[in-house]
């Protein structure tokens, strides 16, 4: 004798809602490592600015310590305006100007050269 399966409809009902379950789980996992990602993507860029503040930092504390001299205040006039004291003169460097490199003249343009004279 053959035996007759006993699968009610409620056991597929209860299977459907145990995979969509599933499924429901799989897409918030995701999207908790998608955001994690995000997060530690965001904590490094936030290291990295943190590191450049901080050397900025330095930068404008020792300038500000620099200030404080009088030598320091008299550098940062001279730089930031351009000016000399009344006994100094300024002095402009020009970088020299390149000269085209001599080539050197063919058989025939040396020739041709001798012709000419």
């Amino acid at each position: 004798m053959r035996r007759r399966s006993t699968h009610k409809p409620h056991h597929y009902l209860l299977a459907l809602f145990l995979a969509l379950l599933a499924l429901a789980l799989l897409f918030m996992v995701i999207g908790i490592v998608q955001k994690e990602e995000t997060a530690r993507k965001a904590a490094t860029q936030a290291r990295r600015e943190l590191s450049a503040l901080l050397e900025r930092e330095q930068t404008l504390k020792q300038n500000v310590d620099d200030l404080h001299t009088e030598r320091g205040r008299e550098a940062s006039i001279r730089e930031t305006y351009g000016v000399a004291r009344p006994d100094e003169e300024v002095i402009i460097v020009v970088e020299p100007e390149e000269e085209e490199p001599l080539r050197e003249l063919s058989w025939w343009d040396k020739f041709l050269g001798w012709l000419r004279i």
